[in-house]
């Protein structure tokens, strides 16, 4: 254990490898590529990168390239890593409630409502692109998708009687 140790001690950019696996390896398990252990990652590498190259050498050069790149990647990262994140592919089409024709329990606008399925009351919003500014209790929608556990529902061009519920 001593020999490990004594050869981090002695080659500084293996441990820099060393922390910036370590990093990767907790941001893409436990964060879900969250950003800040990524930003110190990448930090991590180049600053070993640097010391591999004898750019830099030193403790205190190393401490304060990595801080300093660290900062820079957070810079120019952080907002297209954010639009990466939010870019999310659109609304959910797996679950098998989409296609079910139910019937609205409360008024439903762009913002919120609920419809009645299989005996409960799912929250629930107009789906982007509808024209029309709100469906009223007791009529029937459409559930055309679903944004984390709110049903997006579109109307029914011709109203019938007939529930799913």
């Amino acid at each position: 254990m001593m020999d490990i140790i004594q050869h981090l001690i002695d080659n500084h950019d293996i441990l820099y490898y060393l922390i910036a696996a370590t990093s990767f390896l907790l941001e893409l398990t436990v964060m879900g590529l969250g950003g800040p252990l990524l930003f110190f990652a990448i930090a991590s590498l180049i600053t070993g990168l640097l010391v591999s190259f004898g750019a830099i050498s030193g403790w205190e050069w190393e401490a304060l390239a990595l801080g300093v790149i660290t900062a820079i990647t957070a810079l120019l990262l952080w907002k297209p890593l954010k639009r990466f994140q939010n870019s999310g592919g659109g609304s959910d089409t797996s679950s098998d409630m989409i296609g079910k024709r139910v019937a609205v329990s409360q008024t439903i606008t762009a913002y919120e409502g609920s419809i009645r399925y299989s005996g409960l009351n799912w929250q629930s919003r107009l789906a982007s692109g509808n024209t029309i500014e709100s469906i009223k209790s007791g009529e029937m929608c459409e559930i055309v998708g679903v944004d984390g556990n709110i049903m997006l529902v579109k109307p029914l061009l011709f109203q019938s009687t007939r529930t799913t519920d």
